[in-house]
């Protein structure tokens, strides 16, 4: 691949390699990256088709090519070790990343993620949404609507207004040239295969975090995901939803500093 995806990077120490949402941006793990650069050296690249990384090169785009594209950032980096805190699609890659380079990912951090596959209903769902989105070469505020509400616990939605109307006003003002990239992301995630049966091969520390109000991701799966690797520690946000480290930043925050102080010290 010649092209390299984007990266925002602050902050010197061990190296944490961040994975963001689908549908967002590096700009969504600011509050942990300002509280963690003066420890850590915080890389925080972007996914295809978002923020100023290029479009994908193929499509659907898979999970497993994700990660093997952050293993390349991460030679190109020069990191022989680091830990990876993964949200969402960041969760899934990260695992890959994970298994295929044990000696490289110290520790791991899986926040509102699943490796299993995508439950068909939502699958269904989710790629008729795409198909909506293909057609009208945009995300038509209806839609929008429609999203929003599958990232935000409602206690968000009431209390803080402006962080879900800025990912509202996000969502229906992506640039047309983004969408097939966007599109093309998605289809990876939501036809991802499992590799549920493979996480016990995970021998690092492991932290899995997850809203309590979650309807993407919901607790029952990171349950089950922390029951299958050895030693994992689960933590339920309450108050949150899919975007845990932005709807209880403070929480997710001191819970980040605690894990990663007594796993790579």
């Amino acid at each position: 691949m010649s092209s390299r995806l984007f990266y925002k990077e602050d902050g010197n120490g061990f190296p944490l390699l961040f994975g963001h949402s689908y549908l967002w941006d590096a700009a969504m793990w600011a509050p942990q990256v300002q509280a963690l650069s003066p420890s850590y050296r915080c890389i925080v690249p972007e996914l295809w088709g978002h923020g100023r990384s290029p479009l994908p090169p193929a499509a659907p785009y898979p999970v497993e090519r994700l990660a093997e594209d952050h293993w390349a950032l991460a030679t190109d980096l020069g990191l022989e070790r680091f830990a990876v805190i993964g949200l969402s699609v960041g969760g899934m890659w990260g695992v890959h990343l994970a298994l295929n380079h044990p000696d490289a990912v110290q520790a791991l951090v899986l926040m509102d993620t699943f490796v299993g596959p995508e439950p068909e209903e939502n699958r269904l769902r989710y790629f008729k949404m795409m198909d909506t989105v293909e057609q009208a070469g945009m995300i038509p505020p209806p839609l929008a609507d429609l999203i929003v509400p599958l990232f935000f616990s409602p206690v968000t939605m009431q209390c803080n207004p402006a962080l879900v109307n800025r990912f509202r006003e996000h969502l229906t003002s992506l640039p047309r040239a983004q969408i097939p990239g966007i599109l093309s992301i998605g289809r990876g995630i939501f036809s991802r295969a499992s590799v549920l049966e493979r996480l016990g091969e995970i021998q690092v520390p492991v932290l899995v975090i997850v809203g309590a109000d979650d309807r993407s991701r919901p607790p029952h799966e990171a349950r089950q995901m922390a029951g299958m690797i050895p030693g994992a520690h689960l933590e339920v946000i309450e108050g949150a939803g899919h975007i845990s480290n932005l709807e209880q930043p403070e929480r997710v925050t001191a819970l980040l500093q605690a894990f990663l102080q007594e796993s790579l010290t």
